[in-house]
């Protein structure tokens, strides 16, 4: 089957300009991202992805005061550094006792 150069090209550009309307409509469903002071702020959902836990585990992390937290509007954020700090305190000795 042969197909014309400028037919070929013409699809091509209809579906290059579907790729673009798709990204635009992606970037606008975007989720907003809180800053407090420059820093990022994470909420529940972005923790439980991040560390692979359930909200109930966060909440046990709040509660033992493992994990910093701000509340804010009735919702739970969490600092980008704190949860650094956190990860580094609590999981890398995980880390380190499964591969001995």
């Amino acid at each position: 089957m042969f197909i014309d150069k400028n037919l070929f090209e013409a699809w091509m550009e209809r579906i290059m300009d579907r790729f673009d309307m798709m990204e635009s409509r992606i970037n606008q469903k975007e989720k907003p991202r809180h800053k407090l002071n420059g820093e990022l702020l994470m909420d529940n959902q972005d923790l439980c992805f991040m560390l692979k836990v359930s909200k109930r585990t966060l909440q046990r992390y709040r509660s033992s005061g493992k994990l910093p937290f701000k509340r804010i509007e009735q919702k739970t954020y969490y600092l980008e550094s704190d949860v650094h700090l956190f990860i580094r305190n609590h999981f890398e000795g995980d880390v380190t006792k499964s591969k001995k």
